[in-house]
């Protein structure tokens, strides 16, 4: 699995699904813990200088990183899609409110990236 998980794959194990959930968890862990005046920092900074506000999403990247960016522009897109809008939500929600709902939401994404690899694969009996 590549970079963003879009694109050509490796190996189609169920080991490899959960390296990459691994490592996407652990990105997303980052950002939730020490990572959150960044992202409020971005979401600051995109606010104000993007004159329509957009639709931004917090993603775990499987080198255990993560960004905050607009989703994938293809329709349908290669994987799942995180929630839309971190940035709205956050307006006139106190900071560890919004922190759980993004947690919350991190979590669904980051078993539907999973599940999403497992179905891609058409893993046997045994790999499920």
């Amino acid at each position: 699995m590549d970079g963003d998980g879009g694109g050509a794959y490796g190996s189609h194990t169920a080991e490899d699904v959960f390296r990459d959930f691994r490592a996407r968890r652990a990105g997303m862990i980052k950002a939730l813990t020490t990572g959150t005046s960044q992202i409020h920092r971005l979401l600051f900074r995109r606010i104000v200088w993007v004159v329509e506000k957009e639709n931004l999403c917090l993603y775990g990247l499987p080198n255990e990183t993560w960004e905050v960016t607009l989703p994938a522009e293809e329709v349908p897109p290669e994987l799942p899609e995180p929630a839309l809008g971190i940035n709205f939500a956050r307006d006139g929600m106190e900071g560890k409110d919004w922190l759980a709902l993004v947690a919350v939401h991190s979590d669904a994404w980051l078993l539907a990236v999973a599940f999403y690899f497992g179905a891609r694969f058409g893993f046997d009996k045994e790999s499920r």
